[in-house]
């Protein structure tokens, strides 16, 4: 396989489970940082950061207390963040008024991501984002 073909077909990941506390939240936007920078991903460290926050703080708010996991995929033209925990209730985007405090984690995702989703146990949060292309 050519060096090339063979970049296109590897796919990078890491994955981390961790009971839900609030400093969780700051340790794994650094984990998922040192990552993308790794994989010369410099471009999507603040909104790939940014989604790992709000994903991640919803679980530990929301899980009922479950552990928690973050995956991060990176593929070829992709890279994928999903959290994971223990309740079924699916998250879902809400509406929040200019007093509010939360409730607008979901819509910062759907704006920043090329998608977002929710699996269909509803245990699972995930958003992707587009590679960008590499400059010569």
């Amino acid at each position: 396989m050519s060096a090339p073909a063979a970049e296109r077909a590897a796919v990078r990941a890491f994955e981390v489970h961790f009971l839900p506390a609030a400093c969780r939240v700051r340790h794994m936007r650094q984990i998922t940082a040192a990552h993308l920078r790794l994989w010369h991903l410099t471009a999507l460290v603040d909104t790939a950061t940014l989604a790992v926050s709000e994903l991640v703080t919803n679980s530990i708010r929301h899980g009922e207390g479950h552990p928690v996991g973050l995956r991060v995929t990176c593929s070829a033209h992709e890279l994928r963040i999903a959290v994971t925990d223990g309740c079924p209730t699916p998250a879902r985007l809400r509406s929040a008024d200019d007093t509010a405090e939360s409730g607008r984690g979901l819509l910062l995702i759907a704006f920043f991501t090329k998608d977002w989703g929710v699996s269909p146990d509803g245990l699972t949060t995930w958003c992707a984002f587009a590679i960008p292309a590499r400059r010569p």
